[in-house]
């Protein structure tokens, strides 16, 4: 027992020689002493307490004049925070458009400027449309008018405005009929966050330090300097949402900016906060994702987290109800301050900046933006905003919003979100494997907005326009898809009274089109932000007469399931572009019949005697409208055939950064980027190894048939061994080869060294092998294709194959492909007898090795294409990614289109199929192979649909409406 033990023993212990009670009696009295004091203590104190919870007397405040408090806090930090207080019960209203004088954002000085003889398209129907006619398109349509812009506004929208009543500072500009919009506005971008060329020094999209950050804002990062803005701008782009990315659940803060940036664009100074769209920044803006990144990121068993979607919808909570608390303790704050002033806390008001900008999400000051792929996803985050009540503006990529729209109708506050699309990429990963090209038509059609959108750098936003007229091919009525990149985005930021329109009251962010916007290549003329014009001296494509589309409303109707025939006669068949027929291709608008036999084409014209038979035998006979018949395409430089979801290893025949490899050897058919393939026309493909993933490539490619079902199927496979690949970008310095330099150098010493080893009879033991492969190069009877960008390391190339063939005394069969840069040395690759497949086929400064890409009109005189042509080159398309096999003929027609007579329609086709068998040296499997495309209405253009294919099995696939 220790020393107290022993104390307290003691004392119990009796007196000598006093009785037992003498001895006892004297502690008691004491206990009772110090029980009844203890007692009074108390007392006093609950009285105190209580007292101190009752409102003061005037007579105990601080005197007049005191800065501090009776408990001791600053009375002016107090006030501060109760005037915080009417900031955090703030409700946001969209800023006002009609009844302004001038634009927040006008610089004073700017002169007005009057549009003349202008083709205007408003934004939204007549006066007194019924609602629900409206939303079918009723009241919808081009007017001729003249637009008056004057200190940053719209002021007037008339026909013949007369200069007499308009200031006398006018600039006039003539449309000559042309259309007018309101500026385009891409509802997710990361310009400027993630400055282009893109380099690590550079790149602040996302701040991954944390799963969770709602606290670090786009702004901070904003470089006004990122030449993509202007590139963007050129796009008729004038306002975006910089978000953060997407390597988070919760991202951060975003950000509205219109795409003029300093003096030269009509500023004052060059800043982010310049940029801000609402200087007076009514509302804010937030990024969200879920799915399958923030797994990928952080994810790490045992260590952190989440590493499931489970664990991402924890995240979510435990956040929200972080802020929640900070939200009540908030509004408790205030309320006492409120009733009984700010003299009575014992404590300033409950602020943390980590929650402050989720506390105010969920106080309805904040546009939240929700990137979200999967069913179960969204179906989670909507159970969120009714947890939590917070609303959200629109589900982002959103490619599953298509199939639970009233999972979406189920959000918090009875505003389902709008899903924010891209027209048809997909299959870059599993969350983005199940989706429709017709997604924006059915949503539409389930009373849902669909607005297209970029993700910038991921698609050029310059070309945001393009997504939308996608969306018009894909059913979506030809209104909605306008309104999906103007007033549907401007309605969801907040702007809808600002924004997306042509109506006075309204932002004098304008532009004036060459063409119709939804039509293949439309191009500004000329763009105003603010009123002010943005292009100096821009480049207008010679064009002929604007035709503005008449919307068609049989592209509403979707395709039916395909259906095969071994007889099919078609008729109303006006234009024939194939290689191996020779046909009159200005048939006439009667058209004449194409009568196909176990997938041949047997009969090309008037073909009676075979109709009157197809009636008896009830063959299917087809009436087209405009029906065009053309060869199959042909898709070159995609993983289409050794890759089904790019993200998953599983799906993938996988990299190849060390050994050179046959594609033919993993070879897998029968999967969504084929069958997609075949659907669209494109029949076959052309496909190499991957040299380290993404457009990158390593070895032997193969020619197969996109519709086979096995590689062992019948003719699956047309050419075993089409080139060899090799890929000299960016990714090139890696292990081994430290340098551009060492790669060149090595390729050079392998080919000398194959044509040492076939000079000298030398037996290559695996004719397999890159050795032997090199030798049939050399020799020219197997092409060189290298994927490269930079101008430089092509004309290193070209040097090497100058090199080479004069050792060998033969021609290497050079092909580039990518080639962003190669119009710089056009005149050498036409001398060398280099051709080019361009992959894109609209370059931007995306990486370093592609900064000088030609962006094209307005800002210059053509793209590399147009360069190419001019030149010489042999020139094709490819695809850098797969999911583009959709858009191949579109892709062909912006050259058409655009370039100013360069090629007709079949030499546009034939940058898509027949080019790319002549850069290889290649047979094509043509339409006497029963390779075809039946289509209405020119694949070149956007309202074409794909109505037949064959594809060399024997018979004709068929899609009905």
């Amino acid at each position: 027992m220790d020393v107290d033990g022993k104390r307290r023993l003691s004392l119990q212990q009796p007196v000598p020689g006093r009785p037992r009670w003498q001895g006892r009696s004297r502690p008691r009295r004491t206990a009772r002493r110090t029980a009844g004091l203890l007692l009074s203590a108390c007392l006093c104190f609950i009285a105190y307490a209580q007292w101190r919870q009752l409102p003061h007397s005037p007579s105990s405040v601080p005197p007049a004049g005191s800065d501090i408090t009776v408990h001791g806090l600053s009375v002016k930090r107090l006030q501060d925070d109760l005037a915080t207080c009417s900031a955090l019960r703030r409700k946001p209203q969209d800023p006002i458009g009609l009844g302004r004088k001038e634009n927040s954002r006008y610089i004073d000085g700017h002169a007005p400027t009057l549009v003349k003889n202008a083709t205007v398209w408003v934004g939204e129907p007549k006066e007194g449309t019924d609602p629900e006619a409206a939303r079918n398109g009723k009241g919808y349509g081009w007017i001729r008018s003249d637009v008056y812009l004057e200190y940053g506004l719209i002021k007037k929208v008339e026909a013949a405005i007369g200069l007499s009543s308009v200031a006398s500072d006018t600039i006039v500009f003539d449309a000559r009929g042309r259309p007018l919009t309101a500026g385009i506005i891409d509802m997710h971008s990361h310009a400027g966050v993630g400055s282009l060329p893109s380099l690590w020094g550079n790149e602040d999209t996302n701040e991954m330090s944390a799963n969770i950050s709602p606290f670090v804002r786009s702004i901070d990062a904003l470089h006004p300097g990122d030449p993509q803005i202007q590139v963007i701008k050129s796009g008729g782009v004038t306002t975006s949402l910089v978000l953060p990315g997407s390597g988070n659940n919760m991202g951060g803060e975003a950000y509205v900016i219109k795409h003029a940036v300093g003096k030269a664009d009509g500023r004052n100074e060059t800043s982010a906060a310049d940029l801000l769209a609402d200087p007076d920044r009514n509302w804010r803006y937030m990024k969200m994702a879920c799915g399958e990144n923030a797994k990928r990121v952080y994810g790490r068993p045992g260590e952190a987290g989440p590493m499931s979607r489970m664990g991402e919808s924890w995240d979510f909570r435990h956040a929200f109800e972080q802020a929640t608390k900070v939200v009540r303790e908030q509004d408790d704050w205030c309320d006492t301050a409120a009733a009984h002033g700010v003299h009575n806390h014992r404590s300033y008001l409950p602020q943390e900046l980590r929650w402050e900008s989720l506390g105010a999400l969920l106080r309805g000051q904040v546009h939240l933006n929700t990137h979200c792929y999967t069913i179960s996803d969204l179906e989670a985050f909507i159970d969120h905003t009714n947890e939590f009540k917070f609303k959200l503006r629109a589900f982002h990529h959103a490619h599953q919003t298509f199939l639970v729209p009233e999972i979406l109708k189920r959000a918090y506050g009875g505003d389902p979100p709008a899903s924010a699309l891209f027209a048809d990429n997909m299959y870059y990963k599993a969350e983005a494997n199940v989706a429709s090209e017709f997604a924006g038509k059915m949503l539409w059609d389930s009373g849902l907005t669909p607005i297209y959108v970029s993700d910038n750098p991921v698609l050029n936003a310059q070309h945001v326009l393009f997504e939308a007229a996608k969306a018009y091919k894909y059913g979506l009525p030809y209104h909605a898809a306008l309104a999906s990149v103007t007033a549907a985005p401007a309605e969801r930021l907040g702007f809808g009274q600002r924004l997306g329109k042509i109506k006075p009251g309204y932002d004098a962010d304008v532009v004036v089109w060459d063409s119709d916007p939804l039509s293949v290549g439309a191009t500004p003329v000329q763009v105003w932000i603010d009123g002010t014009a943005q292009l100096e001296d821009p480049v207008e494509l010679d064009k002929p007469a604007v035709e503005l589309i008449v919307p068609d409303q049989d592209l509403a109707h979707l395709p039916g399931e395909p259906v095969q025939a071994d007889e099919v006669v078609f008729t109303g068949v006006t234009h024939v572009l194939l290689d191996e027929t020779s046909v009159d291709r200005k048939i006439g608008a009667k058209g004449i019949a194409v009568v196909f036999s176990k997938g041949r084409l047997t009969c090309l014209g008037d073909c009676q005697d075979e109709l009157q038979a197809a009636t008896k035998s009830n063959t299917p006979v087809i009436q087209l409208k405009n029906g065009y018949l053309t060869e199959s395409f042909t898709a070159f430089g995609s993983k289409i055939g050794l890759n089904a979801i790019d993200a998953e290893n599983d799906t993938d025949d996988g990299p190849n950064p060390n050994t050179f490899v046959r594609a033919e050897d993993g070879l897998v058919l029968d999967n969504q980027k084929t069958n997609a393939s075949y659907t669209y026309g494109v029949t076959k493909a052309i496909s190499a190894p991957s040299f380290r993933g993404g457009f990158s490539h390593r070895g032997t490619s193969v020619g197969f048939l996109t519709g086979a079902k096995t590689v062992v199927g019948q003719d699956a496979v047309f050419a075993s061994d089409v080139s060899a690949h090799y890929t000299f970008d960016t990714s090139v310095k890696q292990d081994g080869t430290p340098s551009i330099s060492a790669a060149v150098g090595s390729l050079r010493r392998k080919l000398l060294e194959a044509h040492a080893s076939s000079s000298s009879d030398e037996t290559t033991k695996d004719v397999h092998s890159e050795s032997a492969f090199l030798q049939k190069v050399v020799n020219g009877s197997l092409p060189l294709v290298i994927t490269v960008h930079s101008a430089d390391t092509i004309g290193a190339l070209i040097k090497v194959k100058k090199a080479v063939d004069e050792v060998t005394k033969a021609s290497i069969r050079l092909v580039i492909l990518g080639g962003a840069e190669s119009w710089l040395v056009a005149e050498e690759l036409a001398a060398a007898k280099v051709g080019v497949v361009l992959a894109p086929l609209q370059s931007y400064a995306v990486s370093w090795d592609q900064r000088r890409a030609l962006t094209g009109a307005p800002l210059t005189n053509g793209t590399a294409v147009d360069k190419l042509l001019e030149a010489g080159v042999v020139t094709a398309i490819g695809l850098e990614e797969d999911w583009l096999v959709r858009d191949l003929g579109l892709l062909a027609g912006i050259v058409y289109r655009n370039g100013g007579g360069k090629v007709d329609e079949k030499g546009a086709l034939d940058l898509v199929s027949g080019n790319i068998y002549k850069l290889l040296g290649l047979k094509q499997p043509g339409s006497k192979s029963g390779h075809f495309v039946i289509s209405e209405g020119s694949p070149l253009d956007i309202g074409s649909r794909v109505k037949a294919v064959g594809g060399g099995a024997g018979q004709v696939t068929m899609f009905a409406k």
